[in-house]
């Protein structure tokens, strides 16, 4: 995978952590770099984690199925994106998150924030992907993303969260068809 490739993936993953900081910066009485910093710290590494796990459970199985493994990276992508979309498309406007960052609800909002990149770091395993880097380098960028994500949240409100979903659901099926089509031989 090049590095464009690897830093529109990073960025279509970091869109739900996006947009959970948009909220956390939405309910912020006035923006600190310690709520940038805790959001971008919580969602970056557990971006990072995800994939790395994912990629070791995915490895060891990647041998048997190398024949389709360019179908379930589409399939899981694909599968991972359209949920993104249908969650930004049918979630109460009225949902608010509170503006406190406490440790046990900042780890349970990360996780499900991540939930995908471990899907996508099964997905790796099948492509040989260097995990360790592509790790560093989505923790890293959902970092950034996060902590603009409440200073965003804390400037503009809520007007962009379901945008952003819808984005990084659109990102994840493109880069999903993408290496079908690589693989097919059409790119």
């Amino acid at each position: 995978m090049d590095l464009l490739s690897l830093f529109i993936l990073a960025v279509g993953l970091s869109m739900d952590a996006f947009a959970v900081s948009i909220c956390k910066g939405l309910s912020q009485n006035k923006l600190t770099f310690k709520a940038m910093f805790t959001a971008g710290a919580w969602f970056g590494a557990f971006q990072a984690i995800m994939p790395a796990i994912g990629y070791f459970a995915g490895a060891a199985f990647a041998d048997k199925i190398t024949a389709i493994d360019h179908w379930i990276a589409f399939i899981l992508l694909v599968i991972i994106g359209g949920n993104m979309i249908r969650e930004a498309l049918f979630e109460k406007d009225d949902e608010r998150l509170k503006a406190e960052m406490y440790a046990g609800e900042m780890f349970l909002l990360a996780v499900a924030t991540s939930i995908d990149a471990l899907a996508v770091g099964v997905t790796f395993a099948f492509l040989k992907v260097n995990i360790f880097t592509a790790a560093i380098f989505i923790g890293f960028t959902t970092f950034i993303i996060s902590a603009a994500g409440v200073a965003v949240g804390n400037y503009f409100g809520l007007k962009y969260k379901k945008k952003s979903e819808i984005a990084g659901g659109i990102i994840l099926i493109l880069i999903g068809t993408r290496i079908l089509l690589e693989h097919m031989g059409y790119l």
